[in-house]
Protein backbone atom coordinates (compact mmCIF):
# COMPACT_ATOMS: atom_id res chain seq x y z
CA UNK A 1 0.00 0.00 0.00
CA UNK A 2 1.23 3.49 -0.85
CA UNK A 3 1.59 5.86 2.08
CA UNK A 4 -1.59 7.71 2.98
CA UNK A 5 -1.87 11.48 3.19
CA UNK A 6 -1.87 13.48 6.41
CA UNK A 7 -5.54 14.36 5.81
CA UNK A 8 -6.59 10.73 5.49
CA UNK A 9 -4.63 9.85 8.60
CA UNK A 10 -6.54 12.57 10.47
CA UNK A 11 -9.83 11.13 9.17
CA UNK A 12 -8.91 7.63 10.33
CA UNK A 13 -7.99 8.79 13.82
CA UNK A 14 -11.22 10.79 14.19
CA UNK A 15 -13.22 7.83 12.96
CA UNK A 16 -11.56 5.38 15.32
CA UNK A 17 -12.16 7.65 18.30
CA UNK A 18 -15.85 8.16 17.46
CA UNK A 19 -16.36 4.45 16.83
CA UNK A 20 -15.65 3.65 20.48
CA UNK A 21 -18.73 5.68 21.46
CA UNK A 22 -20.88 3.96 18.86
CA UNK A 23 -19.80 0.47 19.88
CA UNK A 24 -20.50 1.23 23.53
CA UNK A 25 -23.91 2.78 22.87
CA UNK A 26 -24.90 0.08 20.42
CA UNK A 27 -24.39 -2.40 23.22
CA UNK A 28 -26.78 -0.40 25.40
CA UNK A 29 -29.30 0.55 22.73
CA UNK A 30 -32.32 0.39 25.01
CA UNK A 31 -30.89 3.19 27.20
CA UNK A 32 -30.56 5.71 24.40
CA UNK A 33 -32.85 8.73 24.38
CA UNK A 34 -34.35 9.11 20.93
CA UNK A 35 -36.06 12.13 19.40
CA UNK A 36 -37.92 11.96 16.11
CA UNK A 37 -36.53 13.93 13.16
CA UNK A 38 -38.90 12.73 10.47
CA UNK A 39 -40.97 9.70 9.63
CA UNK A 40 -38.03 7.53 8.65
CA UNK A 41 -35.06 9.27 10.22
CA UNK A 42 -34.02 9.57 13.87
CA UNK A 43 -31.30 11.28 15.78
CA UNK A 44 -29.81 9.60 18.81
CA UNK A 45 -27.47 10.64 21.54
CA UNK A 46 -24.87 8.38 19.94
CA UNK A 47 -25.24 10.18 16.60
CA UNK A 48 -24.65 13.58 18.19
CA UNK A 49 -21.79 12.40 20.38
CA UNK A 50 -20.01 10.72 17.48
CA UNK A 51 -20.39 13.79 15.29
CA UNK A 52 -19.04 16.03 18.06
CA UNK A 53 -15.95 13.85 18.48
CA UNK A 54 -15.30 13.70 14.73
CA UNK A 55 -15.62 17.46 14.28
CA UNK A 56 -13.41 18.19 17.30
CA UNK A 57 -10.69 15.87 16.03
CA UNK A 58 -10.79 17.21 12.48
CA UNK A 59 -10.94 20.80 13.65
CA UNK A 60 -7.99 20.32 16.00
CA UNK A 61 -5.85 19.15 13.09
CA UNK A 62 -7.27 21.44 10.39
CA UNK A 63 -8.82 24.45 12.18
CA UNK A 64 -9.48 26.42 9.00
CA UNK A 65 -11.31 23.73 7.01
CA UNK A 66 -15.08 24.03 6.58
CA UNK A 67 -17.69 21.40 7.48
CA UNK A 68 -20.87 19.84 6.15
CA UNK A 69 -22.39 17.41 8.63
CA UNK A 70 -25.73 15.65 8.92
CA UNK A 71 -26.71 17.07 12.29
CA UNK A 72 -24.99 20.49 12.35
CA UNK A 73 -25.36 21.43 8.70
CA UNK A 74 -22.88 23.78 7.02
CA UNK A 75 -20.09 25.56 8.87
CA UNK A 76 -17.88 27.77 6.72
CA UNK A 77 -14.45 28.58 8.10
CA UNK A 78 -11.54 30.56 6.68
CA UNK A 79 -10.74 27.81 4.18
CA UNK A 80 -13.93 27.19 2.21
CA UNK A 81 -12.03 25.43 -0.58
CA UNK A 82 -11.55 22.43 1.71
CA UNK A 83 -14.65 20.96 3.33
CA UNK A 84 -15.12 17.90 5.51
CA UNK A 85 -18.38 16.05 4.75
CA UNK A 86 -19.48 13.94 7.70
CA UNK A 87 -22.16 11.38 8.49
CA UNK A 88 -21.54 10.09 12.04
CA UNK A 89 -23.99 7.20 11.64
CA UNK A 90 -25.24 6.19 8.23
CA UNK A 91 -27.83 3.53 8.91
CA UNK A 92 -29.37 5.16 11.98
CA UNK A 93 -32.56 3.08 11.76
CA UNK A 94 -30.49 -0.11 11.79
CA UNK A 95 -28.57 1.20 14.79
CA UNK A 96 -31.74 1.98 16.71
CA UNK A 97 -33.17 -1.47 16.12
CA UNK A 98 -30.03 -3.28 17.17
CA UNK A 99 -29.11 -4.31 13.62
CA UNK A 100 -25.29 -4.34 13.32
CA UNK A 101 -25.11 -2.69 9.91
CA UNK A 102 -24.19 1.00 10.04
CA UNK A 103 -21.12 3.11 9.34
CA UNK A 104 -19.22 6.32 9.90
CA UNK A 105 -18.61 8.22 6.67
CA UNK A 106 -16.11 11.07 6.21
CA UNK A 107 -15.04 12.71 2.96
CA UNK A 108 -12.86 15.67 2.04
CA UNK A 109 -14.02 17.95 -0.76
CA UNK A 110 -11.23 20.14 -2.13
CA UNK A 111 -11.75 22.72 -4.86
CA UNK A 112 -15.03 21.15 -5.87
CA UNK A 113 -14.06 17.46 -5.95
CA UNK A 114 -13.84 14.63 -3.46
CA UNK A 115 -10.16 13.80 -2.93
CA UNK A 116 -10.41 11.51 0.13
CA UNK A 117 -13.11 9.21 1.46
CA UNK A 118 -13.45 6.89 4.43
CA UNK A 119 -16.28 4.52 5.41
CA UNK A 120 -15.93 2.51 8.61
CA UNK A 121 -18.15 -0.26 9.96
CA UNK A 122 -17.28 -0.26 13.68
CA UNK A 123 -19.11 -3.49 14.52
CA UNK A 124 -17.37 -5.61 11.88
CA UNK A 125 -14.16 -3.53 12.12
CA UNK A 126 -14.13 -3.01 8.35
CA UNK A 127 -12.53 0.14 7.00
CA UNK A 128 -12.81 1.25 3.38
CA UNK A 129 -10.84 4.28 2.20
CA UNK A 130 -9.61 5.93 -0.96
CA UNK A 131 -7.65 8.95 -2.12
CA UNK A 132 -7.49 10.56 -5.52
CA UNK A 133 -5.06 8.71 -7.82
CA UNK A 134 -4.06 6.31 -5.04
CA UNK A 135 -6.64 3.52 -5.28
CA UNK A 136 -9.25 2.08 -2.92
CA UNK A 137 -8.34 0.01 0.11
CA UNK A 138 -10.21 -2.35 2.40
CA UNK A 139 -8.45 -2.90 5.74
CA UNK A 140 -5.19 -1.79 4.08
CA UNK A 141 -5.50 -4.13 1.08
CA UNK A 142 -5.98 -2.72 -2.43
CA UNK A 143 -9.38 -3.61 -3.88
CA UNK A 144 -11.28 -3.35 -7.17
CA UNK A 145 -14.91 -3.52 -8.24
CA UNK A 146 -16.26 -6.78 -9.64
CA UNK A 147 -15.70 -7.80 -13.25
CA UNK A 148 -19.05 -9.48 -13.95
CA UNK A 149 -20.70 -8.58 -17.24
CA UNK A 150 -23.91 -10.62 -17.10
CA UNK A 151 -26.73 -8.87 -15.23
CA UNK A 152 -28.31 -12.22 -14.38
CA UNK A 153 -25.20 -13.21 -12.43
CA UNK A 154 -24.97 -9.93 -10.53
CA UNK A 155 -26.14 -8.90 -7.08
CA UNK A 156 -27.22 -5.29 -6.60
CA UNK A 157 -27.98 -3.03 -3.65
CA UNK A 158 -31.14 -0.93 -3.87
CA UNK A 159 -32.44 1.76 -1.55
CA UNK A 160 -35.58 3.86 -1.30
CA UNK A 161 -38.95 3.39 -2.96
CA UNK A 162 -39.23 1.95 -6.45
CA UNK A 163 -42.03 2.09 -8.99
CA UNK A 164 -42.06 -1.69 -9.32
CA UNK A 165 -40.29 -4.81 -8.13
CA UNK A 166 -36.92 -5.32 -9.90
CA UNK A 167 -36.41 -8.52 -11.89
CA UNK A 168 -32.73 -8.77 -10.94
CA UNK A 169 -31.12 -10.02 -7.72
CA UNK A 170 -30.84 -7.31 -5.09
CA UNK A 171 -30.59 -6.55 -1.39
CA UNK A 172 -31.76 -3.66 0.79
CA UNK A 173 -29.38 -2.98 3.66
CA UNK A 174 -30.52 0.37 5.04
CA UNK A 175 -27.03 1.89 4.82
CA UNK A 176 -26.12 3.75 1.63
CA UNK A 177 -22.49 4.28 2.65
CA UNK A 178 -21.87 0.57 3.13
CA UNK A 179 -23.76 -0.26 -0.07
CA UNK A 180 -21.30 1.92 -1.99
CA UNK A 181 -18.34 0.53 -0.07
CA UNK A 182 -19.48 -3.01 -0.90
CA UNK A 183 -19.64 -2.12 -4.61
CA UNK A 184 -16.07 -0.81 -4.40
CA UNK A 185 -14.79 -4.17 -3.12
CA UNK A 186 -16.95 -6.32 -5.41
CA UNK A 187 -19.42 -7.68 -2.84
CA UNK A 188 -22.19 -5.95 -4.78
CA UNK A 189 -21.97 -5.40 -8.52
CA UNK A 190 -24.01 -2.20 -8.52
CA UNK A 191 -26.09 0.20 -6.47
CA UNK A 192 -29.06 2.47 -7.10
CA UNK A 193 -30.99 4.88 -4.91
CA UNK A 194 -32.86 8.16 -5.31
CA UNK A 195 -33.15 11.20 -3.03
CA UNK A 196 -29.97 10.77 -1.02
CA UNK A 197 -28.05 13.39 0.92
CA UNK A 198 -24.51 14.46 0.11
CA UNK A 199 -23.14 13.10 3.41
CA UNK A 200 -24.63 9.69 2.55
CA UNK A 201 -22.60 9.33 -0.63
CA UNK A 202 -19.61 11.70 -0.59
CA UNK A 203 -17.06 9.13 0.60
CA UNK A 204 -18.54 6.44 -1.64
CA UNK A 205 -17.91 8.54 -4.74
CA UNK A 206 -14.14 8.26 -4.52
CA UNK A 207 -14.24 4.67 -3.26
CA UNK A 208 -16.10 3.61 -6.41
CA UNK A 209 -13.99 5.61 -8.85
CA UNK A 210 -10.62 4.67 -7.37
CA UNK A 211 -11.69 1.00 -7.40
CA UNK A 212 -12.30 1.20 -11.15
CA UNK A 213 -16.07 1.55 -10.98
CA UNK A 214 -18.45 4.08 -12.46
CA UNK A 215 -20.73 6.39 -10.50
CA UNK A 216 -22.94 9.02 -12.08
CA UNK A 217 -21.94 12.67 -11.88
CA UNK A 218 -23.87 15.21 -9.82
CA UNK A 219 -23.20 18.59 -8.25
CA UNK A 220 -21.29 18.40 -4.97
CA UNK A 221 -22.95 21.67 -4.01
CA UNK A 222 -26.31 19.91 -3.72
CA UNK A 223 -26.91 18.63 -0.20
CA UNK A 224 -30.14 16.74 -0.81
CA UNK A 225 -32.21 14.90 -3.43
CA UNK A 226 -29.22 13.21 -5.06
CA UNK A 227 -29.84 10.18 -7.28
CA UNK A 228 -26.97 7.70 -7.38
CA UNK A 229 -26.13 4.85 -9.73
CA UNK A 230 -22.87 2.94 -9.36
CA UNK A 231 -21.51 -0.30 -10.81
CA UNK A 232 -18.53 -1.91 -12.44
CA UNK A 233 -17.74 -0.64 -15.92
CA UNK A 234 -18.74 -3.89 -17.66
CA UNK A 235 -22.42 -3.58 -16.73
CA UNK A 236 -22.73 0.19 -16.34
CA UNK A 237 -24.67 0.89 -19.54
CA UNK A 238 -26.96 -2.12 -19.10
CA UNK A 239 -27.65 -1.27 -15.46
CA UNK A 240 -28.37 2.38 -16.25
CA UNK A 241 -30.86 1.37 -18.92
CA UNK A 242 -32.60 -1.07 -16.58
CA UNK A 243 -33.06 1.34 -13.69
CA UNK A 244 -34.72 3.93 -15.94
CA UNK A 245 -37.87 1.87 -15.36
CA UNK A 246 -37.68 2.21 -11.59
Amino acid sequence: MNSISANLNIMIKACEKASKILIRDFGEIEKLQVSKKSQSDFVTNADLKAEKIIIEELERARPNFSFISEERGIKKNKDDKNTWIIDPIDGTINFLHGIPHFAISIALRSNGEIISGLIYDPIKDEMFFAEKNNGTFFNNHRVRVSTKNNIDECLFAIGGKLKKEPDFSYRRSGCAALDLAYVSVGRYDGYFQKSLNLWDVAAGIILIREAGGIINSFSLENLKNINVTASNSNISNKFNNIILNF
